[in-house]
């Protein structure tokens, strides 16, 4: 719990500072992509933001909030700050709660790498002094964690270690200790809302061998067959068609031994 604890103020602390060279005062980088510059540079782009990729956020397989949750997983996995200011508005308003945001953006530290977390503290900072969203409303470094399932747990773990043990013991002793024994057990998002994120952002980064454990932890976790189904549209216009259909053949299979 203290390793959490002071690894998550290092973070906060290293992305206030890099935010204040970085970003404007209104929230935005001065790159920020607009409907003006689409139409002086990719008009066919425009056409399709407002066709298909409108369409997309209508779809009845996931509600507005999560398509939010899965947008800005894939952001942060692709360290696509350019459109994060946008997306993180757009996600606080379709229902998503600013101490949601601020945990999706420190699990996905462990998931997609700590740099990419610094980056979407960065944007955050800004969207959330916009909005007036103060340390009050964000979730504390050390809360009551949620209760663990030692059987699953101690099962998880003997086998990471049988397999990986010998090859990398602290990779498999922090992977027990800070994300199954506290990173997962954290009560800012619910455990469905928590495994839509890192699945969405394994997807976006193109980490297919870790799907399977993730997507099927996922469906235990309450994420349906049709709203996984969705998830993987909504990434294929985020994260790409090759990325999707690299995982497309790992998702048959998960479907495929679960029962309906």
């Amino acid at each position: 719990m203290k390793l959490m604890t002071v690894m998550i103020a290092a973070l906060f602390l290293f992305s206030t500072s890099w935010a204040q060279g970085q970003h404007t005062q209104s929230g935005r980088t001065e790159s920020m992509q607009t409907a003006s510059n689409f139409t002086k540079v990719a008009p066919a782009l425009e056409k399709y933001a407002r066709g298909p990729l409108a369409e997309l956020w209508k779809r009845p397989g996931l509600t507005p909030r999560d398509r939010s949750l899965v947008t800005i997983a894939a952001l942060i996995a692709r360290n696509q700050t350019v459109e994060m200011p946008y997306y993180f508005d757009l996600a606080l308003n379709n229902g998503v709660k600013a101490s949601e945001l601020s945990e999706v953006i420190t699990h996905l530290a462990f998931y997609s790498g700590w740099s990419n977390a610094a980056s979407a503290v960065a944007i955050a900072k800004d969207v959330f002094e916009r909005r007036g969203i103060g340390p009050d409303q964000l979730p504390p470094a050390s809360p009551e964690l949620l209760p663990l399932n030692e059987d699953a747990e101690a099962d998880r773990a003997a086998r990471v270690e049988q397999d990986f043990g010998k090859v990398a013991a602290g990779v498999v002793q922090y992977t027990t200790d800070l994300l199954f024994r506290d990173l997962w057990l954290r009560p800012a998002l619910t455990p469905r809302d928590r495994s839509l994120v890192t699945v969405s952002a394994l997807i976006a980064s193109g980490q297919v061998a870790q799907i399977t454990y993730h997507l099927n932890r996922a469906m235990d976790n309450g994420l349906t067959k049709s709203q996984a189904s969705e998830v993987l549209t909504q990434l294929a216009f985020y994260a790409g068609w090759p990325n999707v259909f690299s995982a497309l053949p790992v998702a048959k299979a998960v479907f495929e031994k679960r029962p309906d």
